[in-house]
């Protein structure tokens, strides 16, 4: 039986190449167990996913902080929190915060606690 091979073109390798490239970076973004989370990559997030509300800071200023009367972050009530209840928080969601746990992953999750106790 004779096998038949198509010529892939530079531009179908190169699409191949970046989707592959993309799906490898959305599995490590969702930091799942096994991929580390740089502190880099937790700042990055909480940009995207908490600072709208929390604000920038952790001040909880931001139009949205306010209206839920958002506790700020750097306060000494929420840095009295142990990493667990801080990830219990980011994972399960509480009051009108979503979890995070399903669509972040846990690692992601840990280093936004990391990063939210060196808020200044």
């Amino acid at each position: 039986m004779k096998v038949m091979r198509r010529n892939i073109g530079p531009t179908k390798k190169l699409l191949v190449f970046a989707a592959t490239a993309c799906i490898a970076a959305m599995v490590s973004a969702r930091g799942s167990a096994g991929i580390s989370v740089t502190a880099a990559d937790a700042a990055a997030t909480y940009k995207a996913k908490c600072a709208s509300c929390h604000g920038a800071n952790g001040s909880g200023q931001t139009p949205a902080g306010k209206s839920m009367n958002l506790r700020d972050l750097r306060s000494a009530e929420v840095r009295a929190q142990s990493d667990d209840q801080l990830y219990a928080i980011i994972a399960k969601g509480k009051g009108k915060m979503p979890g995070y746990e399903k669509s972040l992953g846990q690692a992601s999750c840990k280093a936004l606690v990391a990063h939210i106790k060196q808020l200044k």
